[in-house]
């Protein structure tokens, strides 16, 4: 057996050793090397072989010796073979609690216990080679993330921040080596930053002025990864956000000035059409025609001074008490006179609960989603204007019986100058800005707009308002 062991000699012998290798548990050491697995089966077998003849002789010296001294000598040597285990375990011990673990500092030794301080050793050796590589790439990516133009940082289970890379540094004013360890809110002592953090809401980014970088304007976005880590995102937005300002400025200003030239020529085209100087069918049709389309140039310049005011940062939005129940009444009545009969038009009051906001901006969104109903529905349609509180919530909404909207379209019918059906919308006079002021007051009022419809079934616009902006009847 020992022969078969030591010399290992052929596949099938190996095949043979295998399994009794595996029942002591010598069988993992290195599967694609059987000349150490035989050298490890050598080691074993040496390190007991002394123990084995020490009491071999030790028993045939009890039967020519006194046995008390034999046995005496016997346990000494045993005694000692103890104490060479148990100082190895001490250097082991010792090896494993030191501060720089190497495969060069491994304790040297014999038989078996080299055996496993050579699987430690190349098992420290795969380590050093896997940690080396993982630093390299760790390096690469940090060097990669430090050139990115946008912020970077890495916040740990509770906001602490734990790396950060230069533009984030220059965004926030952090430094990676000052800061790391804080608290992201102890750096970034802003409320707005405060509350979005402690909110747990990341779905949408949120702008963050930044005075110490001469008013910057940063796009913050957080998004968690793994176990309640977050990865903060800054983006220096302050150029797109010129642009944009000079963008509503153009546009204010040119539609305030196209204001007054509009509203001559509609006021002498409607005089010449009243005055009946005109005979001729073909001239009083070409002034109609005029008249129509100043009068849908004036609605349009109006549309976007309506737009700019609501852009505008220094319009404050005005908190008063709103009667949601007188508006819609007047609503319906100039509902009713808009379609002329067409359509049958119908109010359903479920509340008399009042609103907190801005009555002129409120009448504007409700009254645009009323104007397209009437435009949209055909001749002996069915609409239906309606408010209620549902679970403390208001809810107003227009349920029609119209041509209806492919929902391919429907994320898109907030944009500005979005149309659905181009020819569609000349004809009925839209200027295709209606929802896009009805999406800004209802983002001034911490509100949103709910469409459902099917082509040919109807559309129904629903506008949810927050509890805190409802004033329950009682109250009002």
């Amino acid at each position: 057996m020992i022969r078969l062991l030591s010399g290992c000699e052929g596949r099938e012998q190996r095949k043979q050793i295998s399994p009794w290798l595996t029942l002591t548990g010598f069988a993992e050491v290195n599967r694609e090397s059987p000349t150490l697995i035989c050298n490890h089966v050598n080691s074993f077998w040496l390190s007991i072989a002394p123990v084995l003849w020490l009491s071999l002789i030790a028993a045939v010296a009890a039967t020519l010796l006194d046995a008390a001294i034999v046995l005496g000598l016997y346990s000494a040597i045993l005694l000692g073979i103890i104490v060479y285990h148990i100082h190895t375990l001490h250097c082991l011990d010792q090896w494993l609690h030191h501060s720089d673990l190497s495969y060069s500092t491994i304790p040297d030794r014999s038989g078996l216990w080299g055996v496993v301080f050579a699987r430690l050793a190349r098992f420290m050796r795969r380590y050093d080679k896997e940690r080396l590589g993982l630093n390299t790439s760790l390096e690469r990516l940090q060097r990669a993330t430090s050139a990115l133009p946008e912020g970077v940082v890495i916040l740990g289970d509770k906001d602490q921040i734990e790396w950060c890379n230069t533009a984030a540094e220059q965004h926030l004013g952090l430094s990676l080596e000052m800061d790391a360890g804080q608290h992201i809110t102890r750096m970034v002592r802003q409320i707005r930053f405060v509350s979005y953090l402690e909110t747990g809401d990341f779905s949408k980014p949120f702008l963050l002025k930044q005075s110490r970088l001469h008013d910057a304007l940063l796009l913050i976005q957080i998004v968690p990864y793994g176990d309640r880590e977050k990865l903060l995102i800054s983006r220096d937005v302050t150029r797109f956000e010129k642009i944009e300002i000079m963008r509503r400025d153009f546009i204010a200003n040119v539609s305030h000035e196209l204001r007054t030239p509009l509203t001559v020529i509609g006021g002498f085209l409607e005089t010449l059409l009243e005055e009946g100087r005109i005979t001729g069918e073909m001239e009083r049709k070409a002034l109609r025609l005029m008249s129509d389309q100043a009068t849908r140039m004036r609605r349009l310049v109006e549309d976007l001074l309506t737009l700019s005011r609501l852009e505008s940062a220094g319009n404050s939005l005005a908190e008063e008490k709103v009667d949601v129940a007188r508006l819609l009444q007047e609503l319906y009545q100039e509902a009713q006179s808009l379609s002329a009969g067409r359509h049958t038009i119908s109010l359903n009051l479920a509340s008399h609960a009042m609103l907190l906001g801005s009555e002129d901006e409120l009448r504007s969104a409700f009254e645009n989603l009323i104007s397209n109903a009437v435009r949209y529905t055909p001749e002996n349609g069915v609409i239906s204007l309606n408010w209620a509180v549902n679970n403390g919530r208001g809810l107003f909404y227009v349920q029609d019986s119209g041509i209806g909207i492919e929902p391919g379209h429907i994320p898109r019918l907030t944009e500005r100058f979005y149309r659905v059906d181009r020819s569609r919308s000349r004809e009925t006079g839209g200027t295709g800005l209606g929802l896009a002021i009805v999406k800004h007051v209802l983002n001034r009022h911490q509100a949103s707009l709910e469409i459902t419809s099917q082509p040919g079934s109807g559309s129904t616009f629903r506008i949810w308002l927050p509890v805190n902006r409802v004033i329950q009847a009682e109250a009002a």
